[in-house]
C-alpha cells in the first residue's frame, strides 16, 4: 500500500465529527468496510509538502476560518477496482479562493483546483459502491447538510504530526501589527 500523503486539512467541531463517525458506525453495522479516517476536508496534499505551501496556507487560512461548507451532493472518485465515496461540498467564495491559491503553489498539486469534499467511504471495492450509496441515503439525516471548518492544520500522517495553521478566533487573538 502506498504511503499516505501529507495534507493541508480543515477540521470540524467534535459534534460534527461525531455525527459523521455515527454514520460510519451504522454503515459498518450493515456490513460495509469500517471507516477509520478522522472526518476532515483536504485543501491540498503531496507526498512531502513543500514549505512554501504550508506558509501560504498559514497566511491565507486564518482570514477564512471558521467557514461553513454546504453538502450539495455525493461523488465517487476513482475509476479502478477501489473507489472513494464522498460528500461534495460548496464553500464560500473566500474559502474557495484561498484553497485554490494554496493548491496553486503546491508543485505536487493539480494547479489552482479544489474539489471540496468529505470522504465517507475510503477505497471501497467498486462492486459495493451502489449499495453503499443507497445505505448512506437511508442512514443520513437530512439535517446533516452543513459543516463548519473551525481549524486548519498541516498534517503528516507518517509521524502523526499536526501543525495548527488557523483556528476559529485566531485572527481576533493576534495583536495588531
Amino acid at each position: 500500500m502506498s504511503r499516505s500523503p501529507e495534507n493541508i486539512l480543515l477540521r470540524l467541531p467534535e459534534a460534527e465529527e461525531q455525527s459523521i463517525r455515527d454514520v460510519f458506525a451504522r454503515l459498518e453495522q450493515r456490513g460495509f468496510p469500517r471507516q477509520q479516517q478522522t472526518p476532515h476536508i483536504t485543501v491540498t496534499f503531496a507526498p512531502a509538502m513543500e514549505p512554501q505551501v504550508v506558509a501560504c496556507a498559514a497566511e491565507l487560512l486564518p482570514a477564512v476560518i471558521p467557514s461553513t461548507l454546504a453538502r450539495v451532493g455525493t461523488v465517487v472518485f476513482g475509476t479502478k477496482r477501489k473507489q472513494t465515496v464522498a460528500w461534495l461540498l460548496e464553500a464560500s467564495d473566500e474559502l474557495e479562493i484561498a484553497a485554490r491559491s494554496i493548491s496553486a503553489v503546491n508543485p505536487a498539486g493539480r494547479g489552482p483546483r479544489w474539489t471540496p469534499h468529505l470522504t465517507m467511504g475510503l477505497r471501497l471495492p467498486r462492486d459495493i459502491v451502489p449499495d453503499y450509496l443507497r445505505a448512506m441515503d437511508e442512514l443520513v439525516s437530512p439535517h446533516l447538510k452543513e459543516f463548519t471548518a473551525i481549524r486548519a492544520e498541516y498534517f503528516r500522517p507518517q509521524s502523526q504530526e499536526s501543525v495548527l495553521l488557523a483556528e476559529a478566533g485566531m485572527e481576533a487573538r493576534r495583536s495588531p501589527a
